[in-house]
């Protein structure tokens, strides 16, 4: 049974989500502060997380920064903030998604199960006979799901998210290519609640930082007014 883990110190909020995603058919733990939530990743290995921001002690950035050290599960970042620099810094930091309270249960059901359909999709391009991708530069094991990459003779494996992973992919798989945010979008993401194109920039700015990148060297092009493109000439 798919595993959800809410980490929510609003006993309220709490039962609300669990009657949710108990009655659609999920099992349902959660914990109440940032320190048992990562007890309960490490220990119960859920499928995905609810994360609030307003936690007791350690909040849910931090929360978040030590899940990703842990794990690539996918992670919904549940919020009172609704500014725009805090869904930023929730994308940059490696949220797969950001929802703002108040919100309907069927919304977060809705994303959840979204989130779900990514992490448990292939890869993009992915196929037995294409099961890795190798350009001298990134090595991708599409099978294996794991991620290496080059710099100055060295080799060494990067972890990345559902959506980092599937997003080098469509890119890798359309080498030299422009592709459009929303073509992106459409090829990387599966969002009903609807997101917007600026998701495409912050997941390419944290994908070239996760793979120790800068911009102006980078095979991951941004084509002004355009889109992206790989470049496996770098």
């Amino acid at each position: 049974m798919t595993k959800v883990l809410a980490i929510e110190d609003d006993a309220d909020i709490m039962l609300s989500y669990r009657l949710v995603f108990e009655r659609a058919g999920y099992q349902f733990i959660s914990a109440a502060d940032g320190r048992a939530g990562l007890r309960m990743v490490h220990e119960e290995r859920p499928d995905v997380v609810l994360l609030d921001v307003g936690l007791p002690g350690m909040d849910g950035w931090t929360v978040l920064e030590r899940i990703r050290d842990l794990t690539t599960l996918p992670v919904l970042m549940i919020s009172a903030l609704g500014d725009e620099a805090d869904k930023v810094r929730g994308l940059r930091a490696g949220a797969d998604d950001y929802v703002t309270k108040p919100f309907a249960n069927n919304e977060l059901l809705a994303r959840t199960e979204a989130l779900l359909r990514r992490a448990a999709q292939p890869a993009a391009g992915g196929s037995d006979r294409e099961e890795t991708y190798d350009d001298g530069l990134v090595r991708i094991n599409r099978k294996a799901r794991t991620v290496h990459v080059r710099s100055a003779g060295a080799e060494r494996e990067v972890v990345l998210t559902a959506i980092d992973f599937r997003l080098l992919n469509v890119l890798v798989k359309h080498v030299g290519a422009v592709l459009s945010a929303d073509q992106l979008l459409d090829q990387v993401w599966d969002d009903p609640g609807g997101i917007g194109p600026e998701r495409v920039k912050f997941a390419v700015l944290r994908l070239r930082r996760k793979l120790g990148w800068v911009a102006e060297t980078s095979p991951i092009k941004a084509v002004r007014g355009v889109g992206y493109r790989y470049d496996a000439t770098g």
